[in-house]
């Protein structure tokens, strides 16, 4: 059953369809941004979980955290896009998934500067995941961050 909801907008009175949440997806996309969670902790810090095999972060415990990032931003953006319910977003929230998407650069770049070429160990050495690199990946996270605060509809009915 949708019922309509009244608002007054500059005097001028409008009246919209207000929708359930679709309760099933926000759901499967919040367990896929945990499962995401706990790749990054595998990348992140595999001795958590009995895998850690090397004193040094490398290549491959590089490429499961930005894995583990991409979930993270791909399925998050899938939830709170189930928040906005069959509205148009706002112009906020386009910008705010931009900057995910830009954040995600960030980290990918950063993490991947020795294999791109541009690190403090380009190849054919073995990559070395650096104080600059961790710098650069939480720049790109704080700015994925500020993307999924931005995208949040802030302007919808407390139902």
């Amino acid at each position: 059953m949708v019922e309509n909801q009244v608002s007054t907008h500059n005097g001028a009175e409008e009246t919209r369809p207000v929708h359930p949440l679709p309760k099933i997806r926000i759901r499967i996309s919040l367990l896929a941004t945990l499962a995401g969670f706990i790749i990054f902790l595998i990348g992140a810090r595999p001795g958590f979980f009995g895998l850690d095999r090397s004193p040094v972060v490398g290549f491959i415990q590089i490429a499961v955290m930005l894995l583990g990032i991409g979930i993270i931003c791909v399925s998050g953006y899938s939830t709170i896009r189930a928040l906005w319910c069959r509205e148009t977003p706002s112009v906020s929230a386009d910008i705010g998934w931009r900057l995910v998407s830009t954040g995600f650069v960030v980290a990918m770049f950063s993490g991947f500067a020795d294999v791109f070429g541009v690190g403090t160990h380009p190849l054919p050495g073995v990559p070395y995941f650096g104080v600059w690199q961790a710098r650069g990946m939480e720049i790109g996270c704080a700015i994925i961050a500020i993307g999924f605060i931005l995208m949040f509809p802030f302007n919808r009915s407390p139902d």
